[in-house]
């Protein structure tokens, strides 16, 4: 009785180990439960800090399944690959729980030894001893794997900085008004011969691939204002660019050119498998 009142006690922090380890909540919850069935079994009597020891036990299961994944050169879903009821739990869990749109997506670019290196440490405050006994290597190697992560979370190169300078300010407040559906605002924000341009295969079916002229651009724009809610910025190819990832699953990139001061063309592309991401230092 008393490990189920750990267990218990312990689930909202082991759900958000296994959430940022795996990506998904469905995975997540699996992953937990599989922990409890190892747990249950084990000979816990003794053990001094039961959170501490039900946290390791959830990161190796999490750690066999992003192997797993790699053997088998699975890359990361596009939102729109997965089902409907998966990509609202996993949004739904990314707003309750204040989780960064953009770390998930840059967490599915790491080797599942960094991953687990960089989630357990610089999130979670696990010591590197520990990490080293969940990955079956030393503390120097763990304290490798995180720096290597966070080399590729966090954008260290100011060059890339450079090459992504625009004006956010006013890039903000157009997608601001996008997201809320003022089209005037839009409108004042955007040059008068303005052009959208989207993958068709983003479009619904009939949708044109190229909008012209302030108005219709604005017009159209908010039809997808749900998506651009779920947005964020971050390092797109070391450029910035808003990424849409509802539930931290990317789905497409928005770039937006600027001329004297107003947006002069919005590019909408899909995220292939050769997009690489970085966050931004002003990232949430």
């Amino acid at each position: 009785m008393e490990l189920v009142r750990e267990f218990e006690a312990a689930r909202p922090q082991l759900m958000a180990v296994a959430f940022r380890l795996l990506g998904s909540v469905h995975d997540a919850e699996d992953a937990v439960q599989s922990s409890w069935i190892k747990a249950a079994s084990a000979d816990s009597d003794s053990l001094r800090n039961p959170a501490a020891w039900l946290t390791t036990v959830v990161s190796r299961v999490c750690l066999d399944r992003l192997r797993m994944r790699a053997r088998r050169h699975e890359e990361p879903l596009r939102a729109d690959e997965l089902p409907a009821e998966e990509l609202t739990a996993d949004e739904r869990y990314l707003r309750r729980e204040r989780v960064s749109r953009a770390l998930m997506v840059v967490l599915d670019a790491l080797t599942p030894a960094q991953r687990v290196a960089y989630v357990l440490h610089d999130l979670f405050d696990v010591p590197f001893r520990d990490v080293a006994r969940i990955l079956a290597i030393s503390p120097d190697s763990a304290k490798k794997h995180a720096s290597r992560a966070r080399t590729r979370v966090e954008s260290t190169d100011p060059a890339a900085h450079r090459a992504a300078a625009v004006d956010t300010a006013v890039v903000e407040a157009f997608l601001a008004a996008a997201a809320g559906g003022d089209i005037d605002r839009m409108i004042a924000l955007m040059a008068d011969d303005c052009v959208r341009i989207a993958d068709g295969t983003l479009l619904p079916s009939g949708a044109p691939a190229v909008v012209r002229g302030a108005r219709a651009v604005a017009e159209e724009t908010t039809q997808f204002a749900e998506r651009i809610r779920v947005s964020t910025w971050m390092l797109v190819n070391e450029c910035q660019a808003h990424v849409i990832a509802p539930g931290g699953h990317p789905l497409a990139i928005i770039n937006i050119a600027m001329r004297s001061n107003q947006v002069s063309q919005v590019t909408v592309t899909r995220v292939t498998a050769q997009t690489t991401f970085a966050l931004l230092s002003t990232t949430s």
